[in-house]
């Protein structure tokens, strides 16, 4: 039975939304404590932020492996197996007694098994139960990982300056596994079964998917999770170390995290934004646009200090990045056969996590070295340059192949070419 954008499926989003914001506590409670665990297990920054990155590896890693699992079982196997992780994660992180522990726990239970349950494999779930608004359903739903970041590190910084760090994650663990498990069994229901194409649609839109732009679809893969990588390392600069810089400057660790929840709350703004126009413009023209502006952010972080202008920058970082991720997914749906949704899109999701790992640890290497974020600021900046390359060469190409033939974009692409033809 046909199900696409039924009520069942606006529910099923909205659980998903639900597991998303709960599922990303694994990823925002770590920058919240990262100069405790410093301090705790003495040890210098870059070590400090090893933790966080070895949860974005694992989370990474863990995407395609969920992915895969969502593809033969249904998403619902994933996720319960994700919440018994993840609250156990974080029960075993809050107890350890070296930072190797910790980073098992991060990296194994929290990211890897955990938190990536609740991200890749409901991400490419959600692509499939929507048509029309498949775009502005991913944004809604991808929105929960911001929705997480804008909810949890104020939570977290309350809690541990109440309770300590120890007993904040042990809390933390006991509500995810309370919550995630009830709300999986709502997704018990494999996706809908679409009618495959059949004449000139199949003729047309087949070597499409079996050839993305004319290209390998393991290289299109490639490219896509390279400009994911380098738009994550230059996303994670201001995610992963706004608390640490602040208290850098003085301001103390409660404004860096209030600014950390205005920067990830703005960025629910910018996904819903951005689902719509991607709906209209296509998943690499929101991509884009969403690049440059990032990079405009990113560029207004060097010369500004004060501490009302670090909120007001937090916030547009917000507004300019938040959307750039869900294009990734909506690019692989729009390119991809429905039965290798879940593997791809947790490939290039996958590449996303490992951008901001690698940016989180570098970060903290480059202010261990120079003894300033100034460095690590343009780091990111170069990072996401090559991000804008690669994404304006994949655009160029679908334009060009959209003046002669639709492409799974549909006319709204081939339309906007035209237009800027003629334009031009």
């Amino acid at each position: 039975m046909q199900e696409e954008e039924s009520a069942y499926a606006w529910l099923r989003l909205l659980v998903s939304l639900t597991l998303m914001t709960i599922g990303g506590s694994g990823m925002y409670t770590i920058t919240v404590v990262l100069p405790r665990i410093q301090q705790e297990f003495a040890v210098g920054r870059s070590e400090a932020s090893f933790p966080y990155a070895m949860t974005l590896v694992g989370f990474g890693i863990g995407g395609i492996l969920m992915g895969k699992l969502a593809d033969r079982f249904g998403v619902m196997v994933p996720v319960l197996l994700g919440g018994v992780a993840l609250g156990s994660g974080f029960m075993l992180a809050g107890s350890a007694q070296s930072l190797w522990q910790f980073n098992f726990a991060q990296g194994v239970l929290i990211g890897a098994l955990g938190s990536s349950a609740t991200f890749a494999p409901l991400v490419a779930d959600t692509s499939q139960w929507f048509t029309r608004r498949r775009g502005i359903a991913l944004a809604i739903c991808m929105s929960g990982n911001y929705l997480a970041g804008a909810v949890w590190p104020p939570v977290v910084q309350h809690l541990v300056e109440l309770q300590g760090w120890r007993a904040a994650y042990t809390g933390i663990g006991v509500f995810c596994m309370a919550s995630i498990l009830p709300l999986a069994l709502v997704l018990k229901r494999r996706r809908p079964e679409v009618a495959p194409a059949t004449g000139a649609a199949a003729a047309s839109t087949q070597p499409a998917l079996d050839r993305p732009l004319n290209l390998n679809p393991h290289l299109f893969t490639v490219l896509l999770s390279v400009a994911g990588l380098a738009c994550c390392v230059a996303m994670s600069m201001p995610q992963v170390h706004i608390v640490a810089y602040c208290m850098d400057l003085g301001f103390g660790a409660a404004q860096g995290a209030q600014m950390l929840s205005l920067m990830l709350g703005a960025g629910i703004v910018s996904r819903l934004v951005s689902g719509w126009l991607s709906d209209h413009l296509g998943g690499l023209m929101t991509l884009l646009i969403g690049s440059f502006l990032q990079l405009v952010a990113l560029l207004l972080f060097l010369p500004f200090k004060g501490l009302v202008p670090l909120y007001v920058i937090s916030g547009l970082f917000g507004l300019f990045q938040g959307g750039i991720v869900p294009c990734y997914a909506l690019i692989v749906r729009e390119y991809s056969p429905a039965g290798q949704v879940g593997t791809r899109v947790g490939t290039v999701l996958m590449a996303t996590l490992f951008g901001m790992a690698l940016g989180g640890w570098m970060s903290g290497a480059i202010f261990d070295w120079s003894g300033s974020y100034r460095a690590a600021f343009l780091n990111g900046i170069a990072f996401n340059l090559l991000n804008a390359v690669v994404v304006a060469w994949l655009l160029r190409r679908a334009w060009r192949m959209a003046l002669a033939v639709p492409t799974p974009d549909g006319s709204r692409l081939a339309a906007i070419a035209h237009r800027f033809k003629r334009r031009t």
